[in-house]
């Protein structure tokens, strides 16, 4: 048995629960699983070093007051190094690796030195930043505390051990001696995070306390705890909404503010949800999902349209050139979604969780797994004028705020815990990803050349004794696909987004799905007016965009229209990022500027016409930025008919 991240007890009212056994090993996912491993996480303690992350653990750890002080700009650094204990965690729960091994438990024992004796733990204010949990809104110390419970129950469920689960449960008994109705402190943290842990530390530990603490915060946000203004010492004013402490959770409608915080708040919602039974709870969160997916996501799965406060935007506001789209957002999308269709079976939720993987998420991750974005545009124009920092369309090896390259590696060492779940009657397979699956009565092999390719063979390894049914998800994308079992086409209808084959399963029995792949244009909804009149192109669960590098000349996407009426070609690209298909499309050059000084034209006046045709070639979002500089964008404006 090897529980992952989101483990319901066994008094959870989920419809659906995570597999004990799952295991990627071949294909799209293993590939990038494997970099992450071999690149992405070896370098993480050398980077937290150099950061200061490490140095501040050793700091704490002296206890002799001796120490220089913080060595960093943010007092949330501590989540940093309790983001990759959690990923190298997770990694070595797929198979021996004795180097990581040992570099987690040397880490693992800085965090219980550098822990006070109360339990208390965060190094910015043990290294004289000031009093402990009297800067709620900027401090970070719950925050911090969250990302330390999942590291622990990380840790304790990959590795039997329990030093730094005593660590957790110290702090969270601290923290549970301070907050309260009539205690020291009854208010919330600036950062939602802890939410979600304590009720994941709950069902590692079955203490009760803990999902009681869980509900405390949930509630207690929404009633203006947070002061205007911050904290001592802070004249930044995000406003109520930013922290999500303008409504309480149960009354609102929308999500809004700061988008990694407003999913964070929400994924621990859907956990207290699902080991309360609160149904009342549960609709409210399947209206703010609804809210999030219908009128404030991208095509590509990233949410957050706003640099300012990297929050949402109203309804339907989407700019491509100014989509932030941070890559912890699309992390935080994820968990949330997880949680959802555990809680419902509804597989819509995991047909989002598939758009944002292969788009949202994995744009954010290079693929030498050694650089990263930020933020994650739609459109980015030739001569881009980025302000200096984190917050830039150019691939990065660690940034100031680094809150996003540990929170990548964590989740894709994970991420065989999102594949598959099960059920009294069955198991349901959610994403498509070699491996195997299940449980010790019903346990199956994927093997697939997904996304590039639509066939995906499901054979059983362990058969059940009894009838059962294996369910698995027609994408939302799909407009045809064949289903056989051994060979034979097996007549059955999608409900609610499931192929559902019940039988009395033997040993090699197969499933087929053969999913017809091929280039697809999408039109935005008519009411996200930033790109209104143009068109994406996708194939399978991927989006596509148009790099300059790639197109004849170095023609800049932006003075091209694209012609709908022509065909869509793909071709297999070795030879490109990674490997992969690319597209081919039909374009028309626009254009020269307007003569004159003035770019508008009166109405009536017939504007100059497209030129010659040209091939445009499109290639994966998740591969673009890493060819350098030049412009690209997904939504790309359609030639208008004729007359």
């Amino acid at each position: 048995m090897n529980p992952g991240p989101v483990h319901p007890s066994r008094d959870a009212t989920t419809t659906l629960r995570p597999v004990t056994r799952a295991r990627i090993d071949s294909g799209f996912w293993a590939e990038r699983r494997r970099t992450n491993a071999e690149m992405s996480i070896p370098q993480g303690p050398r980077l937290l070093e150099e950061a200061g992350n490490l140095t501040n653990l050793r700091a704490a750890a002296d206890h002799t007051g001796a120490a220089d002080g913080f060595a960093g700009d943010f007092q949330f650094q501590d989540s940093d190094v309790y983001k990759w204990l959690e990923a190298a965690c997770w990694q070595l729960a797929d198979g021996p690796d004795p180097e990581l091994a040992a570099e987690v438990e040397r880490i693992v024992a800085l965090i219980v030195a550098a822990q006070r004796a109360d339990g208390y733990l965060q190094t910015y204010y043990q290294l004289g930043g000031g009093e402990p949990w009297t800067e709620l809104g900027w401090g970070h110390e719950l925050y911090c505390a969250g990302h330390l419970m999942q590291a622990a129950v990380a840790h304790h469920r990959a590795t039997g051990g329990r030093q730094l689960l005593d660590v957790a449960c110290r702090f969270a008994d601290h923290i549970e001696s301070v907050f309260g109705p009539g205690k020291q402190v009854d208010a919330v943290c600036g950062h939602p995070e802890v939410e979600t842990a304590l009720i994941e530390l709950y069902r590692t530990t079955y203490e009760k306390r803990y999902l009681d603490l869980a509900r405390y915060f949930l509630d207690r946000r929404g009633h203006g705890t947070l002061a205007a203004g911050g904290d001592r010492g802070h004249d930044r004013d995000p406003g109520p909404e930013f922290w999500q402490d303008h409504t309480p959770v149960r009354e609102a409608d929308e999500v809004a503010g700061h988008a990694v915080r407003q999913l964070y708040l929400l994924a621990g919602a859907a956990d207290l949800a699902a080991e309360s039974g609160d149904s009342e709870l549960r609709q409210v969160l399947e209206r703010l999902w609804q809210d999030m997916a219908a009128r404030r996501t991208y095509v590509t799965g990233g949410v957050g349209s706003r640099h300012d406060w990297e929050s949402f935007g109203d309804a339907h506001e989407l700019p491509a050139d100014r989509a932030y789209n941070e890559t912890c957002a699309a992390i935080a999308s994820v968990q949330f979604s997880w949680r959802m269709a555990l809680l419902t079976g509804e597989a819509r939720y995991s047909d989002l969780i598939e758009r944002t993987l292969f788009n949202g998420f994995l744009g954010g991750v290079g693929l030498d797994g050694l650089t990263w974005l930020y933020v994650n545009p739609l459109h980015r124009r030739a001569r881009a004028h980025e302000r200096p920092g984190d917050q830039t369309a150019h691939r990065t090896p660690w940034f100031r705020c680094a809150c996003c390259p540990p929170n990548a590696m964590r989740l894709l060492a994970s991420l065989p815990h999102y594949i598959a779940s099960a059920d009294a009657g069955g198991l349901q397979l959610h994403q498509y990803a070699g491996g195997t699956y299940g449980g010790d009565a019903f346990t199956v092999r994927v093997a697939t050349g997904y996304p590039w390719h639509g066939v995906v063979d499901v054979t059983v390894e362990d058969a059940p004794t009894v009838e059962r049914t294996l369910s698995l998800r027609l994408p939302a994308w799909s407009t045809s696909h064949r289903l056989t079992v051994n060979g034979r086409p097996e007549k059955t209808t999608a409900e609610d987004g499931w192929l559902r084959v019940t039988r009395h399963f033997q040993r090699d029995d197969t499933v087929r799905l053969d999913l017809a792949v091929a280039p697809r244009l999408t039109l935005p909804g008519p009411r996200v007016d930033a790109v209104r009149g143009c068109v994406a192109i996708e194939r399978g669960p991927l989006v596509y965009c148009l790099e300059q590098t790639d197109q004849p000349g170095g023609l800049d996407p932006d003075t091209i229209v694209l012609d709908p009426a022509a065909p869509l070609t793909e071709h297999e690209r070795p030879d490109l990022p990674g490997g992969l298909t690319s597209v081919t499309a039909t374009g028309r050059s626009l254009p020269p500027e307007t003569p004159g000084w003035w770019p508008y034209l009166p109405h009536g006046a017939v504007p100059p016409q497209p030129g010659r045709p040209v091939a445009l070639t499109a290639v994966p979002y998740y591969t673009w930025a890493h060819r350098g500089a030049g412009a690209m964008r997904v939504w790309v404006p359609a030639l208008a008919p004729g007359p």
